[in-house]
């Protein structure tokens, strides 16, 4: 039985939830008239230029939230706190990794992402147009993401990681007329050349009319004349005057791609007032924000997360939000507690892997920082294992810090199952509770609610604001991953199981996508890439268990007939993954067979593998292989090794 931290009496009694008792009304509030909690929510946390006629159309799996209302989310985040006392306060306070700060006010933020939304205006781009940007971690990027909505530009964030290959299908996928991108980053030190990769993906996307590029790292960088304009040359002419344009609650505002369970990756559509809704909402429910507070998530804006929590959830509620463009371990592993320390952040979220890695290096890191500033602890992307909760509750939180373990997806847009820190019991590792509005359930493969304590699939029953809209140019596939299993229930893919106090414990993915580092990678984009090498004949992917990261990428690779070095080649395919999608995707392991296990179908049997390089045993259902002697030799295999 795990330990249950209650929350500290002084965090509760100023808190914006101050106890069960108020999470209860609230969330029986929701539960029983849900589309008059979310009007009030809208109606408090947001700026409407026209109020909606009806709460919620739901033609399932379609929903249209506040419809008929007009809104813009630049507006809300940036021109509603302009007008008050928060106009000369710090919007984002940002460090480079070489060691720069910029602490950009409302009013200073509001004046630049006016002047960009310009540029884009006299390049003649206009709501409904799409935008990939594909950017360091500079305060540029949400810059451009605000220019962006604005002005109603649908907008693309690409992780600056992606290589230009993972750039090219996004560009293409989403059909974008102008790429938004800088020379480069910093990295560990070194330069990460990212205008040299758009120069690689653009020749084959034809849509592209205009490359803008920021001037990060002063490297030599070739323009092409008529395509690629400077940033800086741009803005020069540009002028302070943009009005917010009032748009349909209902217009696309983002495409983020996210790895499927198919090799493309899937452009998942996010509209604009439900979104902005949930999103401000929700940083006052789970983050229990001050109007003091500095606040800061780690995480990179080219994930849902850095979208959300880091630009416009954060902007919208009027917070100061920390942006850090490195690494945690650059120049050593204190880099983050110094950062810390410098802005004296009150409230820090993090994802489990970043947990596990400073775990490893030891407690001499955070020890030698004072982080008594921080009050507010969260974690993100994955479950958090109940050691690493109890070293970030001791070491970082000081024993007085509560952690708000968050349950949320891309394809949610928010967080949905989450401890609320003034009220929630914590017990490590669990998810705890759904927020107000969210029905989540645990269901069998007939789609039956299980008992207590058995697991099964995560599923939500009702419609949320922040929901993904639809999968770009795909609404079928939409329907069909996410849709079909459980009808009019939305299928998370996740497993999880709820105790009997009813605190959730998310238990991972039930389908073939693997969490490395908290980035979600599709077996099959990687099986894609490995195919593509000329020495290969077939590849099967799977997430192997990992100490830091969570899930590290093994496949199994038979190859073309011909003479091949196994250690030279294994080598090769771990750089070819990298280039193709990557770094972050490298395998860690290269194992080479002469066969896959595969049913009577064709089908490869990716379970056995998963069970081959977890146990070393194959102890689940066998009866629909065709032959067993390959399972026998891939764990005979295994034990070599």
């Amino acid at each position: 039985m795990s330990n249950v931290y209650p929350p500290p009496e002084e965090f509760a009694k100023k808190a914006h939830v101050p106890s069960m008792d108020a999470y209860r009304e609230l969330y029986r509030r929701a539960e029983q008239n849900p589309e008059a909690f979310w009007a009030e929510v809208a109606e408090r946390e947001i700026h409407w230029f026209e109020k909606w006629s009806k709460v919620l159309e739901w033609d399932a799996p379609f929903a249209k939230w506040f419809v008929g209302a007009k809104t813009n989310i630049s507006y809300n985040c940036l021109d509603r706190h302009i007008t008050t006392h928060r106009k000369n306060k710090v919007a984002i306070l940002w460090e480079g990794e070489p060691g720069e700060q910029r602490a950009l006010t409302y009013l200073e933020l509001h004046r630049l992402v006016c002047r960009f939304a310009n540029v884009l205006q006299s390049r003649g781009y206009k709501a409904g147009d799409r935008a990939i940007i594909y950017m360091p971690m500079i305060p540029e990027l949400p810059i451009a993401m605000l220019a962006c909505t604005r002005l109603g530009i649908i907008h693309s964030v690409v992780f600056g990681g992606f290589s230009a290959e993972a750039l090219k299908a996004r560009i293409q996928d989403l059909g974008a007329t102008v790429v938004i991108t800088a020379d480069g980053s910093y990295r560990r030190g070194k330069e990460v050349k990212l205008k040299a990769a758009v120069d690689e993906a653009v020749p084959e996307c034809p849509t592209i009319q205009d490359v803008i590029v920021y001037q990060r790292t002063g490297s030599d960088t070739p323009m092409q004349i008529g395509r690629d304009h400077w940033w800086h040359e741009l803005d020069a002419n540009a002028t302070e005057d943009c009005p917010a344009l009032p748009l349909d609650s209902e217009h696309p505002m983002f495409v983020l791609y996210t790895s499927g369970t198919t090799g493309k990756p899937k452009g998942i559509l996010h509209t604009t007032g439900g979104y902005i809704t949930q999103v401000t909402a929700g940083m006052k429910w789970i983050f229990d924000l001050r109007d003091e507070d500095t606040y800061w998530c780690s995480a990179d804006i080219g994930w849902i997360t850095g979208h959300s929590y880091i630009v416009y959830g954060p902007l919208s509620a009027g917070t100061t939000s920390v942006m850090y463009e490195g690494s945690l371990d650059f120049p050593q592993f204190d880099r983050w507690w110094r950062i810390v320390e410098k802005y004296r952040v009150n409230v820090m979220y993090t994802s489990p892997t970043a947990i596990r890695a400073l775990i490893r290096q030891g407690e001499h890191w955070p020890n030698a920082h004072d982080l008594s500033s921080l009050r507010l602890l969260g974690s993100v992307g994955e479950p958090i294992n109940p050691a690493a909760w109890e070293w970030y509750h001791t070491v970082i939180g000081k024993s007085r810090c509560p952690i708000v373990d968050t349950w949320w997806q891309t394809e949610n847009g928010s967080i949905l199952i989450t401890p609320l820190p003034g009220a929630t019991p914590l017990k490590p590792g669990s998810a705890t509770f759904p927020i107000p509005g969210i029905i989540p359930d645990i269901v069998d493969f007939n789609g039956n609610p299980v008992g207590p304590d058995r697991e099964g699939y995560l599923i939500m029953r009702r419609p949320w604001p922040s929901m993904a809209r639809t999968i770009w140019g795909d609404p079928e596939r939409f329907k069909e991953q996410y849709w079909n299993k459980f009808p009019g229930s939305y299928f998370t893919g996740d497993a999880a199981r709820r105790d009997a106090d009813g605190y959730f414990w998310v238990l991972g993915r039930v389908d073939d996508v693997m969490n490395v580092s908290g980035h979600r990678l599709s077996t099959m984009e990687v099986e894609s890439a490995l195919v593509r090498h000329p020495a290969v004949a077939e590849a099967a992917v799977v997430g192997k268990p990992h100490e830091i990261t969570g899930q590290a990428v093994c496949c199994f690779v038979t190859l073309k007939r011909g003479e091949w070095n196994h250690d030279e080649l294994g080598k090769e395919l771990r750089q070819w993954v990298a280039k193709e999608i990557g770094g972050f995707a490298r395998p860690e392991e290269i194992r080479f067979s002469d066969a896959l296990p595969k049913t009577r179908s064709g089908k490869i049997m990716r379970r056995l593998l998963r069970e081959i390089v977890t146990t070393n045993t194959v102890a689940g259902d066998v009866t629909t292989l065709e032959d067993m002697s390959v399972v026998t030799r891939l764990a005979a295999q295994q034990d070599e090794d």
